[in-house]
């Protein structure tokens, strides 16, 4: 479950997320981005920012070691993993995505301490300043030559209630 809903996304994850599983905009995605340990700002501070751009100008740097790249997750690799589960017992509905693996990140570029779930509308032309930032949660991780997996499917990144 997600540490923080981004301002700009409060009341509108689930619009986001259903977007690219329906593939309502054909080039729209969800994009995972690491953030490294070193500089990071507060949940408090983070959660203010409007765009990618915005937050990675700041004092908070995306991970740059050697075997990390942003999770680019169209509708197929969202629907591949049971893209949602309703709960009408509990009146929520979970956002789910698959696990993430990331192969042989080298220690070199230092720890990481949050993952970032946003939003492109334009995965093919888009910019850092279209991204929209939707969750962030703690991932806190030292690179050492091994893979990385982040297990989200089980409980969703997000819960709608």
């Amino acid at each position: 479950m997600s540490d923080f809903v981004f301002n700009i996304a409060k009341g509108s994850v689930a619009g986001y997320y259903d977007r690219v599983k329906s593939n309502v905009v054909s080039t729209s995605a969800l994009v995972i981005v690491a953030i490294k340990t070193t500089g990071i700002e507060a949940d408090s501070v983070l959660q203010d920012y409007d765009d990618l751009a915005t937050l990675l100008a700041a004092a908070n740097d995306e991970a740059t070691n050697v075997g990390y790249a942003r999770k680019v997750l169209d509708d197929t690799a969202i629907t591949a993993t049971l893209a949602s589960s309703v709960d009408d017992t509990n009146n929520w509905v979970l956002l789910k995505l698959p696990d993430q693996t990331w192969t042989g990140v080298a220690a070199t570029g230092g720890a990481w301490s949050k993952l970032l779930v946003c939003y492109d509308n334009d995965t093919g032309a888009g910019t850092d300043s279209n991204i929209i930032p939707l969750t962030g949660h703690d991932f806190v991780v030292t690179p050492d030559g091994s893979d990385i997996v982040a297990q989200i499917a089980t409980n969703g990144f997000f819960k709608a209630a």
